[in-house]
């Protein structure tokens, strides 16, 4: 095709991609200018596999759910209900996008005070709850207010700042206890999902009535969740399936035969040591998406042995984290440094600012006869369902670990229950974060003095201090200098090891469209899936 031709059919290309040529049109037009007819019809294959189409019933197998899953958003735990809550039930006041930036999603609009200390949010007129009442200022506020107070939300960490929040006509004003200039971020966590105000301070959240674009039709805890389409979402181009049914499947294999038999259209958390092998099946598109996501080894700070730091450096240091990367995750990911900031984190210390721990056993043995724990003994309770490969990599340290003459027992726990019975009841155990677009996210919810997350129960009053000055700090400069030295506390004195960052891996029918560009801040597109992806 010469250059003149090129750019004929490049404006004929152009007129169709944006709806202004209908597929006769383009077809006339294109073979009219003398453009072979296999490059023509090619293209219009390529633009309608690109065009999302309304209908069907989506199915995908999910991880990360239990027995004890709720509709409570502020008793969500982890993938599976952060999908089915935050995915398709309910909206927040903001999102992360594809692009992975902040964008509006119930708040239309946010402006803040000089000293960030007070935020207004604007919110969206002609919204709809399922059962059709109109979104207003109120339902925001009493939810919000729902993980506030003597609240047990594993969000308290997210909205402690918070000192009074207030409708004003279509607005919610926030008054926090100092500055805080990722604050519009803090809103789009998965949490903080707009149920409907009861009209007396609390909200409706049992129905699961929501704003978002399924609405819900039955919920059986651990098993199975179907959603439909919400006739009246008030997002254009968005909710494409007329019906999504989620499956909780623990099992890797019986997720990978349901998706090549066609039972399933979508799964996720792939069996790494046969990710090859599903590339190779030709109904199946296999991708991976890379952010903060972490895997964790929590140990209980207030409990012994781990209430002494030179045991928490020894068990550091007698991790091998490249072999994990190697033989875990077979490439898909990258060596932890034992702090939760993340590859898509704007604060991340650098090697230089922070060197990059090594497995060294002599080190590990400093520790421990500096504690005066040579023969260390302890228990590592921990189940697949923590992070893919959770199992096999706990055996690996093991092995290391008796190089620094340190007995790792692992004791292998149900998948089922491991979320209630195993994290934040057992001193050793292991877990992930998918990440937060910020720092002050992670650090408030994971690692701040009393937040209801902070899963090594670990107390640093400097970090403490750090946290607050970081939050207010508008200088870009002198915030990255005040995180450095967070993630440097965290490396050096909190009970969290952190052996890799993980990609987030998939695998989707064929017959599954998707955007070019899918979410990283966490896995199925940020848990948009049934929202952004559509039937071709």
């Amino acid at each position: 095709m010469d250059g003149e031709l090129r750019q004929k059919f490049n404006r004929i290309k152009s007129a169709f991609e944006k709806g202004q040529l209908d597929r006769r049109g383009f077809i006339v037009a294109a073979l009219g200018v003398g453009v072979a007819s296999s490059t023509v019809f090619g293209h219009v294959k390529q633009v309608e596999a690109a065009t999302p189409k309304a209908g069907g019933r989506y199915r995908q197998a999910l991880t990360g759910g239990g027995s004890g899953d709720t509709l409570n958003p502020a008793q969500i735990l982890d993938s599976y209900m952060i999908n089915v809550s935050s995915g398709m039930l309910r909206n927040n006041l903001t999102e992360i996008g594809s692009d992975n930036q902040l964008t509006s999603e119930l708040a239309e609009s946010w402006e803040a005070t000089p000293d960030a200390a007070q935020w207004t949010f604007k919110i969206r007129k002609g919204v709809e709850f399922h059962n059709g009442k109109t979104l207003d200022a109120t339902d925001v506020v009493d939810s919000i207010n729902h993980h506030r107070g003597e609240s047990d939300s594993a969000a308290k960490g997210i909205v402690s700042a918070i000192t009074d929040i207030k409708a004003d006509g279509d607005t919610v004003i926030f008054t926090l206890s100092g500055g805080s200039a990722d604050f519009p971020f803090l809103m789009s966590d998965y949490h903080l999902g707009i149920c409907p105000s009861k009209g007396d301070g609390t909200i409706d959240w049992e129905s699961g009535v929501g704003t978002g674009g399924y609405s819900l039709d039955s919920f059986e805890p651990g098993v199975r969740t179907v959603v439909k389409k919400n006739p009246n979402y008030w997002k254009e181009g968005r909710a494409w399936f007329d019906e999504v049914e989620s499956l909780f499947i623990a099992d890797a294999n019986a997720r990978n035969t349901g998706l090549q038999t066609g039972e399933l259209d979508s799964i996720t958390n792939l069996d790494l040591n046969t990710v090859s092998l599903m590339r190779m099946v030709p109904t199946v598109n296999v991708f991976e998406t890379f952010g903060n996501k972490h895997a964790t080894l929590p140990m209980n700070c207030q409990a012994a042995p781990f209430n002494n730091n030179d045991v928490r450096l020894a068990l550091k240091y007698s991790l091998n984290r490249q072999e994990w990367v190697d033989k875990l995750l077979q490439g898909l990911g990258e060596v932890g440094n034992d702090h939760p900031i993340g590859p898509a984190n704007v604060y991340r210390a650098t090697n230089e600012e922070l060197p990059q721990r090594q497995f060294d056993p002599e080190k590990a043995k400093f520790h421990l006869k500096k504690a005066g724990m040579e023969n260390l003994k302890v228990d590592l309770n921990i189940a697949d369902t923590a992070f893919e490969g959770a199992v096999n990599g706990a055996q690996l340290f093991s092995e290391t670990a008796k190089q620094s003459g340190i007995e790792l027992n692992v004791v292998r726990e149900p998948d089922d229950g491991y979320w209630s019975n195993v994290w934040l009841v057992k001193n050793f155990c292991g877990s992930y974060w998918g990440g937060r677009p910020t720092e002050d996210w992670m650090f408030s919810q994971v690692y701040s003095k009393g937040a209801d997350w902070n899963e090594s129960r670990w107390e640093n009053e400097r970090f403490n201090q750090l946290l607050i000055e970081a939050r207010a700090e508008l200088d870009s400069a002198k915030r990255r200098e005040m995180y450095v030295e967070m993630q440097t506390l965290c490396n050096e004195d909190s009970g969290n090891i952190i052996p890799v960052f993980m990609a987030y891996t998939h695998a989707a029918s064929t017959k599954i469209g998707m955007p070019e560009q899918l979410a990283s801040n966490w896995e199925l597109d940020g848990h948009k899936n049934a929202e952004r992806w559509w039937f071709k």
